[in-house]
């Protein structure tokens, strides 16, 4: 073994010593909380998507004629092939109601203000990137609700000013939902957004490895307490064990809630209901709510303003003297999201 360990050290010259000093960054008290360490586990469940999609990509065909078919396959004659997309399907689901929550735990104490303003923005493009992630994935069975609900997105984003219709037909390949069209989504969800978002990740853990960690004070401490703890082992085998548990989860709905199929797209028959997948439940209970034009300004001006939210912030406790307005402002909008969201899931029309 010494013949071996000195072999690699010639030729891969880090000692045990500079792997501990790297790795062993100090990590804040608060974070073996497990609701202060959210940001891992979008991180893991995405590692789950990709080994998960790469198996289930030997199988689906991109197109029209065979994608519903190439799905059924998957589903019903595959071996696991059931588990594969139920796992897909869940580690989705959880991977965006977890960066929702890491996107509200950073909101409601504060991380985003100076001098992480920048990282903010990082974490509402990865949120953005995640969303787009699940609707191109949500369209590529071609369903009847999947291939409406493409249809209606496409419809929404040509009454953006100025963009709205080049987005379309990027988007679509032409006027609508034609031959072309699902090729692209799937180019989308399986390179292009995959790619922005490991982009994305680099950039937002490169920010808070140079900023650190947001530190909150501990009222129950001790003044001579210690106020860190190692990432390695100790915040690793947080880690880990969370994983496992979340590993033990999605197995667990996968088996008892698996990935199911419903009729396929037909171009000439418009559904009664059309909903869209529980995260964009908001945008289209708004949509009813208010005129498209007005609906489809307003989200867009709500978007934009979350993405320069620390500088609102600053502004705000300015004019109004209050430090923590902004948790005020997350209440309302927090009860708005959650009421919004009730509301599409129950009414049927």
């Amino acid at each position: 073994m010494g013949k071996i360990a000195e072999w690699l050290y010639e030729r891969v010259p880090i000692s045990g010593e500079q792997l501990a000093e790297l790795t062993n960054e100090p990590v804040p008290n608060h974070l073996k909380r497990w609701w202060f360490c959210l940001g891992g586990t979008p991180a893991y469940l995405f590692v789950v998507q990709i080994v998960t999609g790469i198996l289930l990509a030997l199988y689906y065909q991109p197109s029209t004629a065979s994608a519903f078919e190439s799905i059924r396959y998957i589903t019903e004659e595959a071996s696991f092939g059931w588990f594969l997309r139920s796992m897909h399907k869940w580690a989705a689901t959880l991977m965006i109601a977890a960066m929702i929550l890491h996107q509200m735990r950073v909101y409601f104490t504060g991380a985003y203000r100076k001098p992480r303003e920048l990282n903010w923005m990082i974490g509402m493009s990865l949120l953005m990137c995640t969303l787009l992630i699940g609707f191109t994935g949500y369209s590529l069975v071609f369903e009847q609700l999947s291939y409406w609900g493409a249809t209606v997105a496409a419809n929404i984003s040509d009454n953006i000013p100025i963009v709205g219709p080049l987005g379309k037909q990027l988007l679509l390949g032409g006027d609508e939902y034609n031959a072309r069209t699902l090729s692209r989504f799937y180019i989308l969800h399986a390179a292009v957004l995959p790619t922005t978002l490991m982009l994305l990740v680099i950039l937002h853990i490169a920010q808070i490895r140079m900023h650190g960690v947001t530190e909150f004070p501990e009222p129950d401490d001790e003044p001579s307490a210690p106020k860190h703890f190692n990432f390695f082992p100790d915040h690793m085998l947080t880690e880990l064990t969370l994983g496992l548990v979340l590993m033990i989860i999605l197995c667990a709905l996968a088996v008892t809630l698996p990935a199911t199929m419903g009729p396929k797209a037909d171009p000439l028959t418009t559904p009664e209901v059309i909903k869209p997948e529980w995260f964009f439940y908001v945008s289209f209970r708004w949509l009813k709510l208010f005129s498209l034009s007005f609906a489809v300004i307003s989200s867009g001006f709500i978007v934009g303003a979350m993405f320069v939210w620390p500088w609102i912030d600053r502004v705000l406790r300015k004019v109004t003297g209050i430090e923590e307005i902004s948790v005020y402002v997350g209440i309302v909008g927090t009860f708005l999201l959650i009421g919004l969201t009730v509301w599409e899931a129950v009414v049927a029309h």
